[in-house]
C-alpha cells in the first residue's frame, strides 16, 4: 500500500510495496504522468523477460508533484540475465542515459549498484531527499512470476 505524503510532499521512510495497478492508480492522474507511465510499463516487459523480480520507483513521479519531469528506477539485478536485457540497461556506453530516456522515459539504474557521486547504492540513494539530506520513501514493485 502506498501511504500519504509527508509535509515536505515526499512518502515517509521506507520501501512502500504496491501493485503495478496500485502505482498506475495513483500517480497516473494527468496526461503528463500517464505518459511515463507508459515508458515504464515498456521498461518492465523487458526486465522481466530477463528475469527481473522487484524495482523501485524514486523521484518526483512518487511525490506530490503535479507535472514530474520523469520518473528515476532502481530494478534488482538478482536473477536476471543480461543477454536478455535491451543493452542499454547495461549503462556500458555515456549514450546509455539518454537511450534510456528516450525509449523508457526515466532515469533507469540497477539497485545493487554505486551512485556514482555518493558511492551509495542506488536503492538507498533513492531513499534521500536529494535537497534536504531526509529519509524518504520509495515505491517498490514486484514484477516477477508472481504478479
Amino acid at each position: 500500500m502506498i501511504p500519504e505524503f509527508n509535509d515536505q510532499g515526499n512518502l515517509p521512510e521506507g520501501i512502500h510495496y504496491a501493485t503495478m495497478q496500485e502505482v498506475i492508480e495513483r500517480f497516473g492522474y494527468n496526461p503528463k504522468r500517464a505518459w511515463l507511465i507508459d515508458g515504464l510499463n515498456l521498461l518492465v516487459r523487458n526486465l522481466q523477460t530477463a528475469g527481473c523480480g522487484l524495482i523501485y520507483i524514486d523521484g518526483s513521479f512518487v511525490t506530490n508533484k503535479e507535472i514530474p519531469g520523469d520518473y528515476d528506477m532502481a530494478w534488482s539485478v538478482v536473477g536476471v540475465d543480461p543477454t536478455r536485457l535491451d543493452p542499454c540497461l547495461i549503462l556500458a556506453n555515456r549514450s546509455d542515459r539518454d537511450a534510456i530516456e528516450a525509449k523508457y522515459r526515466g532515469d533507469v539504474f540497477p539497485a545493487e549498484l554505486p551512485e556514482g557521486a555518493s558511492g551509495k547504492r542506488f536503492l538507498d540513494f533513492f531513499q534521500e531527499d536529494k535537497n534536504t539530506g531526509d529519509k524518504k520513501g520509495i515505491v517498490a514493485v514486484s514484477i516477477g512470476d508472481e504478479q
